[in-house]
């Protein structure tokens, strides 16, 4: 067998080093990519634009950019719409091929992330792969359109059986509408609450719930009844507050055929009635007026309603619970409310804590509302960027969560692309009347002799790594992979903290 030649004697341009040949591959492939692809452009560490090649240069005017000058320096996010670069900075992982629509058009793209010797994240570069996918790439548009129409309709039949499940079994009953699942938060304050309200299920005595308005009593309600022995039966709700007092007594007690001038022919059974081997639930019962308050003493008491005009009492078998964003006990000195009927409810008080006090819940509430919010218009959830999540977690939320939905929506409905800064929550906050408040970091250390300190071991390390979980979270813009692979953890364990906090 005749020996192998001595390659070292041949004169070859070719790098002999392995970093040689990586130097020249990569030169290589940039030269190659961006003579071939559509066009490429450079972003810095920050996700500033530092260069874009002259194939790009082409997209700038759709994007509504006269000069290279004027999109050269700018924010990624404030020059192309949709795009994910933030994301590809954040976590250090390359996105091969991928779909942008903005008001250029549709492309497929990739998104690469530039490291240096040591390995940490320098910049990233972004290239056009194709432009007009729909006629270059049109057997794989097709394939990914019909992907997508089957997993929307996968999406609206989970839909259809939950709503089976929970309420909507039989034509006109009525059923909860929410589990424990659905109150969404892992922090002490959310923990305690639940851990009160599953102990609350279990009885048959009256639960009021006390708390401001939107921080989610009446999804506890709903909860109560689905983990409660009454489950299959009818949970029927009525918010006091929204009823004309004139009205109020046949709502909850019904009407006697003919009891009045106009009225029916037939019984109308009131809520009372509806309820009977299931859940009432009594929403804003400190906007009860006093002449009603006797009457529902009293029909708590005797386990017996009067329908109106009615001189027969009708027997009925219910669970009481009730809501108020009102503080009960003040308005029993006040002599607005009876202090009996007070006592009558408040036997298993359960106080729902407001969103200031579980700030830590945030970014999992804004996954879950953004993600409502998209699947009632169609479109994919906002994503909100790391000085976004910080503002929200800094504001006071005088109306709780159900604020904090209506200034996400109107912040998906008013941007042009699915990202969310905290400029444009700025305003939207102001235009409400509320000056944001300024994210203050959080510090973990205490000094000696602080009470903070004089704890269980097991729960201090318990409340850091909350913290940590929820400041990585805000970080990544509630993006969960990027948010384990920060923390060092799997994602399994992540989704374990969050839903049971050690």
């Amino acid at each position: 067998m005749p020996a192998m030649p001595n390659t070292a004697a041949f004169d070859s341009p070719l790098p002999l080093d392995a970093q040689g040949i990586l130097e020249l591959a990569a030169r290589s492939m940039f030269q190659l990519f961006s003579s071939v692809s559509q066009g490429m452009f450079l972003v810095d560490k920050s996700g500033r634009i530092v260069w874009v090649n002259e194939g790009y240069q082409r997209f700038l005017p759709d994007l509504g950019f006269s000069s290279l000058d004027q999109f050269v320096g700018r924010m990624v996010e404030e020059v192309i719409p949709n795009t994910q670069m933030r994301r590809v900075l954040d976590t250090g992982q390359p996105v091969l091929i991928d779909l942008l629509t903005n008001r250029a058009g549709t492309f497929v793209v990739s998104r690469i992330p530039l490291r240096d010797d040591a390995e940490r994240v320098i910049g990233a570069i972004g290239i056009v792969l194709f432009d007009h996918p729909e006629t270059t790439l049109q057997p794989l548009i097709s394939k990914f359109a019909l992907l997508q129409r089957d997993l929307d309709d996968a999406r609206r039949e989970l839909a259809v059986q939950r709503k089976r499940q929970l309420g909507s079994a039989g034509a006109g009953e009525r059923r909860a509408k929410y589990t424990f699942a659905s109150f969404v938060g892992s922090s002490p304050a959310a923990a305690e609450v639940k851990r009160q309200a599953r102990r609350a299920a279990q009885s048959a005595s009256p639960v009021l719930l006390l708390g401001e308005t939107g921080t989610g009593k009446e999804l506890l309600a709903h909860a109560i009844h689905a983990a409660s022995s009454r489950a299959s039966g009818p949970f029927v709700s009525v918010n006091i507050a929204a009823v004309p007092d004139t009205l109020l007594e046949a709502e909850f007690f019904g009407v006697a055929p003919g009891a009045y001038t106009g009225a029916d022919r037939k019984a109308r059974d009131g809520k009372f009635k509806l309820a009977d081997g299931g859940t009432l639930f009594l929403d804003e019962i400190g906007d009860m007026p006093q002449n009603l308050q006797a009457k529902l003493l009293r029909a708590l008491q005797e386990g017996e309603i009067e329908p109106l005009g009615s001189n027969q009492l009708v027997p009925f078998n219910v669970r009481v619970v009730a809501a108020t964003s009102r503080e009960l006990a003040a308005l029993v000195r006040e002599g607005r409310f009876r202090e009996d009927l007070f006592y009558r409810l408040h036997v298993l008080p359960l106080r729902v804590p407001p969103l200031r006090e579980r700030r830590s819940d945030i970014p999992a509430l804004v996954e879950v509302l953004g993600e409502d919010l998209a699947l009632r218009s169609g479109t994919a959830p906002p994503e909100l960027l790391p000085d976004a999540m910080a503002l929200l977690a800094a504001q006071p939320w005088r109306g709780n969560i159900r604020e904090l939905r209506n200034v996400l929506e109107q912040a998906a409905m008013r941007s042009d692309s699915h990202t969310i800064d905290a400029t444009q929550l700025t305003r939207i906050l102001r235009e409400a009347g509320v000056e944001p408040a300024a994210p203050e970091p959080e510090t973990l250390s205490g000094a000696p002799g602080d009470d903070r300190l004089l704890r269980p071991l097991a729960e201090q390390v318990a409340e850091i790594e909350r913290r940590a979980i929820a400041a990585a979270l805000a970080a990544h813009g509630g993006n969960k992979q990027a948010t384990a692979r920060r923390l060092g953890i799997s994602r399994a364990t992540l989704y374990a903290r969050m839903e049971n906090p050690v």
